[in-house]
């Protein structure tokens, strides 16, 4: 033994763990925003895509169509919607006379920022004047001014209904999601102009990852939202929407592993539908790069919060205000979606 060891002595020092200064414990939270509720007489709508302990704590979880029903039947004044922008923008279209709260106003949508509403206008114009006659279709994936130039409003779980509804002998004008409308396109037979937007998490699904995780999962099944590109899509197990895919494999007993190929978050719901399986996230890449990264997650779905949830329970704010385009879109929400 040497002169050193005999002579050390090791010291350790208690292991401390520093909480960042404004960290705040999440069941605290859960239930300061339980009781803040009932004061302030709100009801909590929250999308499959947002995080797990805010799902926990709403009153309704679901995807864009069944929220949007779900909105018109709350009976509070105030509805807090975690989720983005375009759909507490729904919510208020179709309840003009409640408060709608969002916790964050910078929680957008590529999707939506694909389509601008003047580009759309002018697009449209343009068809007009090259003899196109053609209905607009949006997904609901839009802000309210491309809604309000819309003869139609699909979600992903309405979408091939609403096709059906429009008459045969106009064209369609698919915005703003190139492959929800060319997946629908080759589901329903009907040809469209398709508007080349896509969704920022469904575009980065890695086919050769997808194929790894799947080599190394026997039995596995992939499940895919029908915004992932055509790659993902042919060779996926399952098609469809949230609510969809929720009850898809609620459906199955026998314990199976799905490769969910749509943000992260909708792990959540899955597993609490149907705790007997197993679910993976399928992988992103990085374009610039080309590695794989765990990017399957939307960044403004991720800017809902349980503080900032509970601020905005506190302050009343941000709040979605009325505007003039929105009775225009409340025609064709309600048309689409309620009727």
């Amino acid at each position: 033994m040497s002169e050193f060891a005999e002579n050390s002595t090791l010291k350790l020092s208690p292991l401390t763990v520093t909480e960042p200064e404004d960290y705040e414990d999440p069941l605290e939270l859960m239930d300061e925003i339980d009781r803040l509720k009932v004061e302030k007489d709100a009801t909590i709508l929250a999308h499959y895509y947002v995080d797990g302990e805010i799902q926990d704590v709403a009153d309704f979880n679901g995807d864009s169509l069944k929220l949007a029903r779900d909105a018109t039947q709350v009976s509070t004044s105030t509805i807090v919607f975690c989720g983005v922008h375009f759909m507490a923008e729904s919510a208020k279209i179709l309840n003009p006379e409640k408060t709608v709260l969002l916790p964050d106003l910078l929680a957008g949508c590529s999707l939506a920022e694909s389509c601008p509403a003047e580009k759309l206008a002018a697009y449209q114009a343009d068809l007009r004047a090259k003899g196109h006659d053609f209905e607009t279709v949006s997904y609901i994936n839009t802000s309210a001014a491309v809604k309000s130039l819309s003869d139609w409003i699909v979600t992903s779980g309405n979408a091939r209904e609403i096709i059906d509804r429009v008459p045969t002998d106009k064209e369609i004008l698919f915005v703003p999601d190139q492959h929800l409308g060319r997946y629908l396109s080759e589901v329903t037979g009907r040809d469209m102009i398709l508007w080349p937007g896509s969704c920022m998490v469904h575009e980065i699904f890695s086919i050769q990852d997808m194929r790894r995780v799947k080599k190394n999962n026997p039995g596995s099944q992939v499940i895919a939202h029908p915004e992932c590109p055509k790659s993902i899509l042919d060779e996926s197990d399952f098609i469809g929407g949230t609510e969809k895919m929720r009850r898809h494999v609620m459906e199955v007993t026998k314990p199976t592993t799905y490769l969910v190929a749509t943000e992260s978050a909708m792990i959540h719901p899955l597993e609490k539908a149907a705790p007997q399986h197993t679910f993976l996230p399928v992988p992103g890449v990085m374009e610039s790069t080309g590695e794989t990264c765990a990017c399957n997650r939307c960044p403004h779905m991720a800017r809902n919060t349980l503080q900032k949830l509970r601020d905005c329970l506190k302050t009343g704010q941000p709040e979605i205000e009325w505007q003039p385009y929105f009775e225009k879109a409340q025609e064709v929400l309600t048309r689409s979606l309620l009727q």
